[in-house]
């Protein structure tokens, strides 16, 4: 290295084969506890949609919509085509953008825990404003509270959950958020189903509701510990060598240890994560964490899961009907989820993405194709099409429940090296939640527009994304978190970027020969 001004960034051997431990309860417990402020984020996709439909609701707050709604003669795709209630929905996830790029010193500076916390206690107080919202204004605000808390969660629990598991076990745990997220979208549904009953007040409960999974990951996160990798960058090493031993069950964890010693030691030099996240090295990463979370919005479900009650009642299908059509959807994106946990780690990533995009794309166009036959715009479905199209919901909820769903968020989490890997996530979930306003703000313009079309539309997207996954990601399963950096440096395409010893800027002390291993 000609003046020693080359050196490897972060790891720069491969330590996998020497890592040592189990899984421990330790662990279980605490990403348990941690991923259920996935929950938080599920309930509200689950909860949003429900709420919409309801007439006390929106008699309240929306009463153009109220009224185009009790209309006996409404098209079938324009009747919920309103900007403000579009709003309601997508201002939470503009402000849950903006939380997220705040969220990133936060975790970095302060640990997991502390965003994981700030998560909770925003979302507790955004919970309480909405039940109690006695205008728009107070509704509106309330939202905005709640996206704090969910980009300070979504932002630091995918990092605690990868950070925390052992690496032969990662995928499958980290899946932990979005099952949590499935559990509560499941949980919103059903909730939904029993307080439209109760009108004109059920709306408040089904809202205030979210009371409590916020005080479970507020308590929660005051007890959880940190990771070992989040101690040693702010430099507690030997507690997170400690900490290390405990959760991995062994005190043989001399190579997992060198392995974050060695990313820590090049992190502590990165004083701009956002700036050093542009550089040539972590290319492919920023790449990821762009498209990742974009092409899992862009699969549709969001539209799907925000809008399953006024979409089936844009299909014909009664009130009632409609949240227990959305609150099976929601359970099947459940039992997707654990199918997903449990086989992530034995199939790898890549093979779930892959057979998932390809029967979300046949159930896409069967849709389109069902609706674009059968349903004009002020008809309805026969009962034999409705269950047809229901069913075929169902499969395309499936699919993406073992693919897409939770590796969308895996995959980006898994990543980046500990210099960049707050910056990064930040960077996953303000794309998510950017095209998350866009979806929502968007979608009931679209359908209203594109009306059977918009299904079309999401299956060429989904169609992008798998060609994307086949061509360009490698495969993470079983590889270390901290030794990522030497995957992309095998890959056929990324190799050609990422070069075998990144040059490091002068702004980062050079490292003696003899600081690694």
């Amino acid at each position: 290295m000609a003046g020693g001004s080359l050196a490897p960034a972060g790891v720069a051997k491969e330590r996998a084969e020497q890592y040592q431990g189990k899984l421990t309860a330790y662990v279980i417990v605490a990403c348990i506890v941690a991923a259920v402020g996935g929950s938080l984020f599920g309930y509200d996709i689950g909860i949003s949609g429900g709420v919409t439909s309801m007439d006390g609701f929106l008699h309240k707050f929306f009463k153009t919509v109220y009224k185009q709604k009790m209309l006996a003669h409404e098209n079938n795709y324009c009747k919920y085509d309103n900007q403000g209630l579009a709003a309601f929905t997508s201002s939470l996830y503009l402000a849950g953008l903006v939380a997220s790029l705040v969220a990133s010193p936060v975790t970095r500076n302060y640990g997991r825990r502390g965003s994981i916390i700030c998560g909770g206690i925003s979302f507790l107080v955004g919970a309480t404003l909405n039940a109690a919202a006695a205008n728009l204004a107070m509704l509106l605000l309330g939202r905005i509270m709640l996206g704090v808390g969910i980009g300070f969660g979504n932002q630091a629990i995918p990092l605690y959950l990868s950070e925390m598991a052992p690496t032969h076990l990662r995928g499958g745990l980290n899946m932990m958020f979005q099952l949590a997220t499935t559990l509560g979208i499941f949980i919103a549904n059903m909730v939904n189903y029993g307080t439209q009953k109760l009108e004109p007040w059920g709306w408040r409960l089904s809202l205030g509701l979210a009371i409590v999974p916020a005080i479970v990951m507020t308590v929660g996160g005051i007890f959880l510990p940190e990771t070992p990798n989040s101690l040693i960058e702010r430099g507690s090493k030997e507690e997170g060598r400690k900490l290390l031993e405990r959760i991995r069950g062994t005190e043989n964890v001399s190579a997992e240890f060198q392995d974050m010693l060695d990313a820590s030691e090049f992190a502590s030099a990165i004083k701009h994560p956002f700036r050093n996240i542009l550089e040539r090295r972590n290319r492919p990463q920023l790449v990821m964490a762009i498209f990742m979370p974009t092409f899992q919005i862009l699969t549709g479900i969001n539209s799907i899961l925000f809008y399953a009650p006024v979409l089936f009642q844009s299909m014909g299908f009664g009130g009632n009907a409609a949240l227990y059509s959305s609150a099976l959807t929601g359970a099947v994106l459940v039992s997707s989820t654990l199918i997903s946990i449990a086989i992530v780690d034995k199939l790898g990533r890549r093979v779930l993405l892959i057979s998932g995009g390809i029967i979300m794309i046949i159930c896409q166009v069967i849709v389109a194709i069902i609706l674009g036959v059968k349903l004009g715009e002020n008809q309805e479905l026969s009962k034999g099409f409705s269950v047809l199209v229901v069913a075929v919901i169902c499969l395309f909820v499936v699919a993406f429940g073992w693919s897409w769903g939770p590796l969308g968020w895996t995959v980006p989490s898994e990543i980046f090296p500990l210099e960049t890997r707050s910056a990064g996530q930040s960077v996953t979930v303000a794309v998510n939640l950017l095209f998350t306003f866009i979806i929502a703000q968007s979608f009931l313009a679209l359908l209203c527009a594109l009306k059977f079309g918009i299904f079309l539309f999401f299956a060429g997207w989904i169609t992008v994304m798998t060609v994307f996954v086949y061509v360009f990601l490698p495969e993470t399963k079983g590889i270390p978190i901290e030794e990522m950096i030497l995957m992309w440096r095998k890959h056929w395409f990324w190799k050609r970027i990422v070069p075998e010893y990144p040059e490091v800027d002068s702004s980062i002390s050079r490292r003696p020969n003899n600081s690694t291993v």
